[in-house]
């Protein structure tokens, strides 16, 4: 018979035991649950040229990722850009290289993938980077079609991904400033103006023939969903932009940033009516398709916001050749991503800053090529930002809606221009009112065998 002491030494043994191997089965659940809450990032960039680049980047600068995997349709790209990123990485690991971003995707093995390609790229790789489980980054504007641009929130929502759009005005520290300083003190007063503007020199002016596409480049594959062009040398690489085919022109590139940060500033929504004017009114020996000239008005009720861009002549100002000017009626801001220009009515003490380009925090940027200096910090910030809200699964500065918003206001401007008349815009329905043309317009038709995500 056991005694009384036995079995509570028994007990006590048994419990000890138990206790023990709680604590040690529940420190292997710790650990292995930090290891995993702790490992890097795994990344993905979709289009390894020049942006995708100094997005990749500078995201490296911000964060200890992995960058694991790279995909461009041009060999030699996205081999350069594998050896850089070697070089740059914590791990010295070599991302492993595709040529179909289809491919990439299934490994499923990637927390964040970056959408770098030309604009007619950007929607079906962000959808499905969002159906493979990671969170995105893709470049603006995000759509080059309005039901693209849909679909893609609908992505983003239906499989609960965060997802940051390349607008970085929205995290420009001197911008930021200005909003807060400025504008939200109510130092403009009302405003009922704000005119925004490029006259940059960037249209394409010459006109090489059309030639065989290089050894090095999937022409087919770098198509895509747009209709099939001749190859050119505009095309590839960066000069894409000369074509509406492949994207919505200056409006498209540089109106959309301008839009985007007014918005921001000023926190609006959709404008109700959008109308614009426009076409190649000097430079008509380029092979660009695009508008050399282009002027349209965001009629946002009370407020309006005037796009002007030409490709030709001397800016107004040439401090402030792209950017925005507000107007209140207690004084007057101008706004750009080099620096801002408050100056109040009269007489006030004027307010002015300059962009930080945090040369000697990251030492790096001084000899990276074609690194646009004062840009980087904006794309830093916009980086944390993302990297914020992807742990608090919240939605970023950036967010998808607010992309497809300005976006789509923009595809609008140019939709308007093409048919001679000023649209009305239904944000609760995504339509405009009363215009079968220009809804028609909404989706354009993809190449076959591509299927336009509205479709699916």
């Amino acid at each position: 018979m056991t005694s009384p002491r036995t079995n509570r030494r028994r007990f006590l043994a048994n419990s000890l035991a138990a206790s023990a191997a709680g604590v040690t089965l529940t420190n292997l659940h710790a650990q292995a649950f930090a290891a995993a809450g702790n490992r890097p990032k795994r990344v993905a960039l979709i289009g390894c040229g020049w942006y995708g680049k100094c997005d990749l980047y500078r995201l490296l600068q911000v964060s200890p990722v992995e960058v694991v995997s790279l995909c461009d349709v041009d060999k030699n790209m996205v081999a350069a850009c594998a050896d850089e990123v070697a070089a740059r990485q914590v791990s010295k690991k070599k991302p492993r290289t595709y040529g179909d971003y289809r491919e990439l995707l299934k490994e499923k093995d990637v927390d964040i993938v970056l959408v770098d390609t030309p604009d007619h790229w950007h929607a079906l790789p962000m959808i499905a980077a969002c159906e493979a489980g990671a969170d995105v980054w893709v470049q603006k504007p995000i759509s080059l079609d309005i039901a693209e641009g849909q679909a893609m929130v609908a992505a983003a929502r239906k499989h609960k991904r965060v997802v940051q759009v390349g607008t970085q005005r929205r995290s420009t520290p001197h911008l930021i400033e200005a909003r807060d300083r400025i504008i939200n003190e109510g130092k403009l007063g009302k405003i009922a103006l704000v005119e925004i503007y490029c006259y940059y020199h960037m249209r394409a002016k010459d006109n090489p023939p059309d030639s065989s596409p290089p050894d090095n480049l999937d022409y087919e594959m770098w198509t895509g969903p747009a209709s099939m062009r001749p190859y050119n040398s505009l095309v590839h690489p960066r000069r894409w932009r000369a074509f509406n085919e492949y994207g919505n022109g200056i409006v498209g590139d540089m109106c959309i940033h301008m839009l985007d940060m007014v918005r921001w500033m000023l926190d609006l929504g959709w404008p109700q009516r959008i109308g614009s004017a426009g076409g190649i009114l000097v430079d008509k020996a380029s092979k660009a398709n695009i508008s050399d000239t282009q002027q349209a008005t965001f009629d946002f009720g009370n407020l309006q916001v005037v796009w002007q861009h030409r490709s030709w002549g001397a800016p107004p100002d040439p401090k402030y050749p792209w950017g925005a000017t507000f107007y209140g009626d207690k004084g007057t801001l101008k706004a750009s991503v080099n620096s801002y220009d408050f100056t109040p009515m009269g007489g006030g003490q004027p307010v002015h800053a300059d962009v930080k380009m945090e040369l000697e925090e990251f030492p790096e940027d001084k000899t990276e090529k074609d690194l646009e200096k004062h840009v980087a910090p904006a794309i830093r910030g916009h980086m944390k930002d993302f990297l914020a809200n992807i742990e608090s699964r919240g939605k970023p500065v950036s967010d998808i809606e607010q992309g497809h918003i300005t976006t789509a206001a923009c595809i609008l401007a140019n939709h308007s221009m093409q048919l001679g008349r000023s649209l009305t815009w239904d944000a609760g329905r995504q339509l405009v009112v009363n215009d079968d043309a220009a809804n028609k317009l909404l989706q354009r038709p993809y190449r076959a065998p591509w299927k336009h995500p509205a479709d699916a």
